[in-house]
């Protein structure tokens, strides 16, 4: 039996998703070119710990999908709350301009880890699915880190890094 339609339109769903208060990533790899590429996204998870898996989300519309669904390795920088502005910029620059004056070295796989993040993880890019308009992404997680920094937050669609509490006219 299938699903019952949807009783929301699209502007409520993503209200409702963005109460959900998530880390803020950048998913970097490298291109057949041998150019860096790397996005931001918020849809990070883990999986399992044996092995260990983590998974994220790209639109199938995202000018990086093909580079990302073809590469061998990619890493999930976990952006410090004092990058936002990288956060910034990985969301709107698009192609190489996104790491003009950017900190990172390569990491095993030649794949860019950015400087000063609260952690990242070095993937094999072990299986995709696509559903809907997106494409899940599992990465064997091959290589870690991290550091004390406090993380970026992304919460009701702004970067929040002290949620307040709800206010009256916020109540739906």
């Amino acid at each position: 039996m299938p699903a019952a339609p949807p009783d929301f339109d699209s502007t409520d769903f993503r209200a409702a998703l963005g109460r959900f208060a998530t880390g803020v990533t950048l998913v970097t790899a490298v291109g057949a070119d041998g150019q860096p590429v790397g996005l931001t996204v918020s849809s990070f998870n883990s999986v399992s710990l044996t092995p260990p898996l983590v998974l994220w989300s790209l639109t199938l519309t995202s000018s990086s999908f093909r580079t990302l669904e073809t590469c061998q390795h990619y890493a999930i920088n976990v952006l410090a709350a004092d990058q936002l502005e990288l956060a910034k910029r990985f969301a709107t620059r698009k192609g190489p301009d996104r790491f003009t004056d950017v900190a990172w070295r390569p990491g095993a796989h030649g794949v860019p880890l950015i400087d000063g993040c609260t952690a990242w993880f070095e993937c094999f890019n072990r299986s995709q699915y696509r559903e809907g308009d997106h494409c899940i992404f599992v990465g064997e997680v091959e290589h870690c880190g991290h550091t004390p920094a406090m993380p970026l937050v992304f919460h009701a669609g702004d970067f929040d890094l002290t949620p307040q509490p709800a206010r009256a006219d916020d109540a739906a």
